[in-house]
């Protein structure tokens, strides 16, 4: 496996240039490229190509550097872009399903495993210890060959960690009806219900604030 989820690198949020979908609270990868369709039902981050390289990049799943090798890349092979785009759309929608369904449902999981092992099949590549700016080590890999072929394999990686340390129990939406996020409850009385205090969480506050005012 690629990294562990206790010991993936820290994912800091930046202001989002997308909209919510670029909101890192998953607490874990997979869960926030599940996130990357966005907090409300017809918004997607993942509207091209390059906004899937843009989530990447942020997502701290490849540097500045190959970022911009794949858009040179995808500038050369536009079939290929659109198909790595279709595939990573493919991806997400097998992991919403495991993050929502996969604690309950044998079929779900054993549907997610084997998109996963299609993923992990293009494996074929190169293992790397690198150093972040922040000079914390973390792996890589650098697929050989087909530019597109590796960038899920991160992602399905974080998904085949949660299934292996039996986390799915602690996967959690948001309690939020208007908000479609998913994240990894590490509380320790696993009373998490909210993404984001910021966000869903003072939402709801606020609404129950108008409640109370109203009787």
């Amino acid at each position: 496996m690629n990294q562990l989820p206790h010991t993936l690198p820290a994912v800091v949020a930046a202001p989002a240039t997308r909209g919510d979908a670029f909101a890192f609270v998953g607490e874990r990868l997979w869960l926030d490229f599940v996130n990357s369709e966005a907090a409300e039902p017809g918004t997607d981050a993942l509207e091209d190509f390059d906004t899937l390289v843009e989530w990447l990049q942020r997502a701290g799943v490849v540097d500045a550097d190959r970022a911009q090798g794949i858009l040179r890349r995808a500038q050369q092979q536009p079939a290929g872009a659109a198909a790595a785009l279709t595939d990573g759309r493919r991806v997400r929608a097998a992991l919403r399903a495991l993050a929502e369904h996969g604690a309950g449902g044998a079929t779900t999981r054993a549907e997610a495993v084997a998109e996963i092992n299609r993923i992990l099949g293009r494996s074929a590549g190169t293992r790397r210890l690198e150093v972040r700016a922040d000079g914390a080590f973390v792996r890589s890999f650098v697929p050989g060959g087909d530019a597109f072929a590796g960038l899920m394999i991160p992602l399905v990686e974080s998904a085949a960690d949660a299934l292996i340390l039996g986390e799915l129990a602690r996967v959690r939406r948001c309690a939020s009806p208007r908000c479609r996020r998913v994240f990894y409850d590490g509380t320790k009385n696993g009373a998490r219900r909210w993404c984001d205090m910021a966000t869903c969480g003072n939402r709801a506050k606020a609404a129950r604030h108008r409640a109370r005012r109203k009787r």
